[in-house]
């Protein structure tokens, strides 16, 4: 007897081939039939006719390395069908712990209050115990790893014996298991890496045949040179890149979109393994504190709002801030008016409003506002800011190198919509209404696409043999209403139901890949 059949629906196998309608069988956590004789004998019966089954949706750039252990049924990802979560993305992770990780990472993850764990199995073994509602597969961090080398003094290139203890520590994680490596190029303290440290980690990476994945160091002015950093590190080390959340930044910058894609275009035809990911909205998120140059973002958190309250500092910030050199000035390109705080701790009062606004209530230059706003804040500061134009959106959403990745996180009380609705979004409004590819093609890219991209050997296929990670969903009904995901029916997680006639189960059947 099979625990689960589910009958008549049409079935998106993630393959981006013709979909088809059969019965599917589970038993355990595993398809174990898909064909279209009748079966009687099943513990559970569900009726598909008029619903689209498809491979639960990977996603492969997310944040939720913390959100996994403080809500670890992890209900948001299953109300849009996402039951594996790619994390430890932008160089911003939880292992190998140091001492001051957690205050690097807070504005992006949030804060957990026991980091019992050291490295990534210590990690792995603590989410395993708490139990997982989803699936989570992690990279190695470059911020973990320089700081575990630098401690404090990470502001800085490192010389070679740091090199070469970065690379050994990158080596052991990943014998432990985690899936890859990521960088965030534009953050401190990854910002002050040499071209020489990274390409000694990428070919540690290359050597064991991993994915880097990265958020390289100007998606704005200077995306072009940025982009060809990247590439050209990938061409030298033989590492697979996966460029994180592709796009240019800045009114003045969206003619570079045709350019960036020709450049991957022609890596890929030179041999480099090279792709990437996006996430549906033309606006982003992510630190308050990172609108900073890299001088500054230099120095610790208490070091920055000191240096923000003192006059003859701030001159020079702000100079800096509005005639960048070699670095991604967000303030400059996109301007006061399309940054939005969306959370402070200490300036609540703020949040929702933009800093064109917060400068007018305050009878100030927006950037003054910014200034007292980040020296007064000791918690969390988040913002979102207006990235790019929704033709170039698109562009890069129908190229057929992009993978859909999210970019959630959940450090702030109001996260950004995409942490709540992106898979649905992407689905319902890009590949349906607005028809810009075939179901069939979109269901890839939000499946077997990742799936290949990580070597997964058993997800992200309706197959015979692979992992019941399935989505049921009603394709006339799909869609983002105010705050819900609707059409969303039944979600298995490893061959359980995690979501039942669109309400999550509470179910724990999800592990660590």
């Amino acid at each position: 007897m099979y625990d689960t059949l589910i009958s008549g629906a049409t079935i998106f196998d993630g393959s981006g081939g013709r979909p088809y309608k059969a019965n599917v069988a589970l038993f355990g956590d595993s398809i174990v039939f898909i064909g279209k004789e009748g079966i009687t004998r099943a513990r559970e019966q569900i009726d598909g006719r008029g619903l689209v089954l498809a491979p639960g949706f990977i996603d492969i750039h997310t944040h939720t390395d913390l959100e996994a252990l403080r809500n670890n049924s992890m209900a948001v990802r299953i109300k849009q069908g996402i039951t594996t979560d790619v994390s430890g993305n932008c160089g911003i992770g939880t292992f190998p712990v140091s001492p001051s990780l957690g205050n690097y990472v807070e504005d992006v993850l949030g804060t957990y209050p026991a980091w019992s764990w050291k490295d990534y199995r210590g990690y792995r073994d603590t989410l395993t115990a708490r139990g997982l509602g989803i699936n989570e597969a992690f990279l190695v961090s470059h911020t973990a790893i320089r700081l575990a080398v630098m401690g404090e003094d990470s502001g800085r290139e490192a010389d070679d014996r740091e090199i070469d203890a970065m690379c050994a520590l990158l080596s052991d994680e990943l014998d432990k298991g985690a899936h890859g490596f990521s960088s965030g190029l534009y953050y401190a303290p990854c910002v002050f890496a040499s071209r020489k440290e990274l390409l000694s980690l990428l070919k540690v990476v290359a050597g064991k045949d991993r994915i880097f994945a990265v958020h390289h160091r100007c998606e704005g002015d200077d995306v072009i040179s940025s982009l060809g950093e990247v590439l050209s590190l990938a061409r030298e080390s033989g590492v697979r890149l996966e460029v994180s959340h592709l796009k240019a930044i800045g009114r003045a910058n969206q003619d570079k979109v045709d350019t960036l894609l020709s450049m991957i275009e022609k890596a890929r035809e030179e041999g480099v393994d090279v792709k990437f990911d996006q996430y549906p909205y033309t606006f982003g998120s992510t630190s308050l504190f990172s609108l900073l140059p890299p001088s500054i973002l230099a120095h610790s958190r208490l070091e920055q709002r000191l240096a923000l309250g003192l006059e003859n500092e701030r001159e020079e910030i702000k100079a800096e801030m509005l005639h960048p050199s070699g670095w991604d000035s967000i303030y400059s390109m996109v301007g006061p008016d399309d940054i939005k705080v969306i959370h402070l701790d200490c300036g609540r009062k703020y949040n929702g409003m933009t800093l064109s606004e917060i400068g007018r209530e305050r009878g100030e230059d927006p950037l003054d506002s910014l200034f007292d706003i980040l020296s007064e804040e000791t918690g969390l500061a988040v913002m979102e800011d207006v990235t790019e134009s929704e033709e170039n959106l698109v562009r890069i959403m129908t190229h057929p190198l992009m993978c859909f990745g999210s970019d959630s996180l959940y450090s702030s009380p109001v996260p950004h919509p995409r942490s709540l609705h992106a898979a649905v979004e992407f689905l319902s409004e890009y590949v349906m209404k607005r028809s810009l590819m075939p179901l069939e093609t979109g269901i890839r890219k939000l499946t077997g696409e990742a799936s290949d991209r990580l070597s997964f050997k058993n997800r992200g296929y309706i197959k015979e043999g692979c992992k019941a990670d399935m989505v049921l969903f009603d394709p006339d009904r799909l869609r983002v209403e105010g705050d819900e995901n609707k059409g969303i029916e039944y979600v298995f997680v490893n061959g359980t139901l995690a979501l039942a006639e669109g309400e999550p189960t509470g179910s724990l059947s999800g592990c660590v890949i």
